[in-house]
């Protein structure tokens, strides 16, 4: 059975107020390592090594920006870009071991933040909410194609 309507409005204003959260583990980052070089390097880590066109399509943000964020992470030497075998216009982006160096400090930054403020959840609840918000994000995953098109009405 779905859920009503009041219900979804509710997880919308929810889900609206998770920025806040999300600038709030933004200011763990190190200085150094801004929340877009951050996306840059936990994709190539999920996906390994790909193309900017196809980095910029995970990051769902223009290739402009996708390129400065390139630019930052691989100045610092966090990421190598090689010619593709396949396409010599085309870069090939890999992580660096600093890269993943760079990933562990953010994991360790993240955990201790969500330990600190979650600290008074129980095992269960911080467990329930990992599995609602995984089943959340597949659930948009498998609509990802079909993002053009309108959301179906929910009366």
């Amino acid at each position: 059975m779905a859920a009503a309507r009041n219900q979804y409005e509710e997880l919308a204003r929810q889900l609206s107020a998770i920025g806040a959260v999300k600038r709030g583990l933004g200011r763990m980052l190190p200085h150094e390592c801004p929340a877009g070089a951050a996306a840059v390097l936990t994709l190539l880590e999920r996906h390994g090594e790909m193309r900017m066109s196809r980095l910029a399509e995970l990051l769902a943000i223009d290739m402009s920006v996708t390129s400065r964020h390139v630019a930052h992470v691989a100045e610092r030497g966090w990421i190598v870009r090689s010619p593709d075998p396949g396409d010599k216009r085309s870069r090939i982006l890999r992580l660096t071991p600093a890269g993943r160096d760079m990933l562990t400090e953010i994991a360790e930054r993240y955990t201790r933040a969500l330990a600190h403020y979650l600290g008074d959840w129980s095992d269960g609840e911080v467990e329930q909410l990992n599995s609602l918000l995984g089943r959340l994000r597949t659930s948009f995953d498998e609509c990802r194609p079909a993002a053009s098109t309108p959301a179906p009405d929910v009366t």
